[in-house]
């Protein structure tokens, strides 16, 4: 058996635990709203629609944060369609996605469900094919509180407080030929600076995510980012990237390894930004918002034919989560968290039916992806502060990354209780690993509490409606009892606390 050590010490930190690490993602999008969240008529939906089991799962998972209305979708997205009364409100066609927008489901039910869900709004305006105007006319809405137009449109609508909606993300992947009304990165960069500047006249306590590449395939990835945040870097906080893995012909051990691109990806645009920063000569850091990442089968729907109707809320990238994914899923959250000190918010792409962890039937019942736990325990486990974790790992070869070390971990520790969260991932494919937890540097005896492990001798086994519990995670029994020592499983997600 292959061995591993991980070392903490209580005084090598990396930054606090943020909350908004934990965000995820609605978009109109397939189900993701409507047989989502969103379902009239539903056993388990409210006098709002809103299904009440979903908004059980979302609190379980522990979603801090929701993206919203997209992704792709806001960039032809018109949201004065979607307040007022229904029968008023319009359909459209998307042109993102090829489907009728109905319009049920706008601003105020989006931000009425982010109370009941206990999460904070995190909401992107149009820069595609709208501008300044519409985005200080949709803070208006949301924000004023009253004695102008579009405040007292709101009140009209039954919502008499403003939402004090914060984060605002300014377009989305302008830089991407399917964005309508992509954009160049000057072009981009100089009406991200103006919409900035307008919004911060009416409400100057905002916090603004400029649009990054859309990923670290992109021609200009680097590029992008340089010439965006030389023309918006003072008006802005952080800046986006976006990240998606799959299995590709077979390689499970590279995708396994997924999480060493976000880690290239993480340190790239960190370094684009403190280059400009310099040139600059601005004492500001820029923050990364990571508010699209996700293990999704892109291949699938790129080899799909173009759609020739328009439907309504039809399935669109329903991905159906194994073992597998789960266990890169928490090697993303490993990387996320490592890098508190720049990634400042993040978001898992998305939340329900569409690449999610939480899947429903149209009229049944919902139920957890295996991508759900990872994050579920991470988010609640996660307090205090990230510590700068040593390991010292057995390396395998992979064909799309070269060598990667088989046991991947990060820690935490709640400042209050001394309590330490370590979370590991085995990426060998074949065996156990066994790992030893060094923490001599602690003032006190550390002993392992109740572990867990989510590992399968199928790692491509899933969760269903009728066996929605088939992969979850279980008591490990890897624990030596007295000791340090974990045997962690092939493909497995860990989570030890230790206390």
């Amino acid at each position: 058996m292959q061995h591993a050590t991980v070392t903490l010490d209580p005084a090598f930190t990396v930054a606090p635990v943020r909350r908004r690490t934990f965000g995820s993602f609605v978009e109109h999008l397939g189900r993701c709203v409507y047989t989502g969240i969103f379902e009239p008529g539903h056993p388990a939906a409210d006098a709002d629609g809103l299904r009440q089991d979903v908004l059980a799962l979302v609190r379980e998972l522990g979603v801090s944060m929701v993206r919203y209305p997209g992704g792709n979708f806001v960039s032809g997205y018109r949201w004065e369609d979607g307040v007022g009364p229904l029968d008023r409100r319009p359909r459209r066609p998307d042109l993102a996605w090829h489907t009728i927008e109905t319009n049920r489901f706008g601003t105020d039910e989006f931000l009425r469900w982010c109370g009941r869900a206990g999460v904070e709004p995190m909401m992107a305006v149009n820069l595609g094919t709208r501008g300044v105007a519409e985005a200080v006319d949709l803070l208006e809405y949301t924000n004023h509180p009253g004695g102008t137009h579009f405040s007292d449109l709101r009140a009209a609508n039954g919502n008499p407080k403003p939402y004090d909606v914060r984060l605002w993300c300014l377009g989305n992947e302008l830089d991407g030929p399917w964005q309508v009304g992509f954009k160049t990165a000057r072009e981009y960069g100089r009406l991200a600076a103006q919409t900035a500047r307008a919004m911060r006249m009416l409400d100057p306590n905002l916090t603004f995510v400029a649009v990054g590449s859309s990923g670290s395939g992109m021609p200009e990835f680097g590029a992008w980012e340089a010439e965006v945040l030389a023309e918006t870097y003072e008006e802005v906080d952080l800046i986006s990237a976006h990240a998606y893995y799959e299995e590709v012909d077979g390689d499970l051990g590279s995708f396994l390894a997924s999480n060493l691109d976000m880690e290239h990806v993480i340190r790239a645009v960190t370094a684009t930004a403190d280059h400009v920063g310099a040139r600059l000569k601005s004492t500001k850091r820029i923050g990364i918002s990571f508010d699209e990442w996700n293990v999704w089968y892109l291949s699938r729907f790129q080899n799909q034919p173009p759609p020739t109707t328009w439907e309504t809320a039809p399935r669109q990238l329903e991905d159906v989560y194994h073992v597998a994914d789960a266990v890169v899923v928490g090697s993303l959250l490993i990387s996320l968290l490592r890098h508190s000190d720049r990634v400042e918010a993040a978001a898992q792409a998305q939340l329900v039916n569409v690449i999610g962890p939480i899947f429903t039937e149209p009229g049944g019942r919902a139920w957890r992806q295996t991508i759900f736990h990872p994050f579920a325990q991470a988010s609640a486990l996660a307090r205090g502060t990230v510590l700068r974790v040593a390991v010292d790992s057995p390396v395998y070869q992979t064909p799309k990354y070269g060598d990667a070390p088989l046991v991947d971990a990060v820690a935490t520790r709640d400042d209050d209780t001394g309590e330490v969260a370590l979370f590991v991932v085995n990426r060998s494919i074949d065996h156990p690993v066994r790992l030893t937890i060094g923490t001599r540097a602690f003032d006190r005896d550390l002993t392992i509490g109740a572990a867990t492990v989510l590992a399968d001798d199928d790692v491509y086994a899933t969760n269903t409606a009728d066996a929605p519990d088939r992969v979850a995670p279980r008591p490990h029994p890897g624990v030596t009892p007295g000791s340090l020592d974990v045997v962690l499983p092939p493909v497995s997600w860990n989570v030890v606390p230790l206390s």
